[in-house]
């Protein structure tokens, strides 16, 4: 990834097809050692494209990614009105639960801490 980010620092910098040397540098300059192979496998598998269009290519592809805990909210709702508000009432009555705890623990012991 370290071998992209140079890459596009570099072509967003002006330079419109870095090479190793241009990588080796950016790479250097917050104190990271390039390797060669990875390097050059970055630079053969970009070498003569538009960046511009790889990250359009790379919008397609993330746009047909699912994402995350979205489908799982989707789905939970997807049945009808009662999916979306199980869960805000189960909040409450959690937030309920704990009250009535706290308070009952106190009314235990008989003493306040600074009595």
């Amino acid at each position: 990834m370290r071998y992209v980010a140079a890459y596009l620092l570099a072509a967003l910098g002006g330079n419109d097809n870095p090479q190793a040397k241009d990588i080796k540098k950016i790479l250097d300059s917050v104190g990271i050692e390039a390797d060669d192979t990875r390097l050059d496998k970055v630079i053969s598998e970009l070498n003569g494209k538009k960046v511009n269009d790889i990250i359009n290519q790379g919008y397609g592809k993330l746009a047909s990614m699912p994402a995350g805990g979205a489908v799982a909210v989707a789905s939970s709702a997807a049945p009808g009105a009662g999916g979306a508000a199980a869960a805000p009432a189960a909040v409450e009555e959690k937030k309920k639960e704990e009250k009535e705890e706290s308070e009952e623990s106190d009314g235990d012991m008989g003493f306040g801490l600074f009595d």
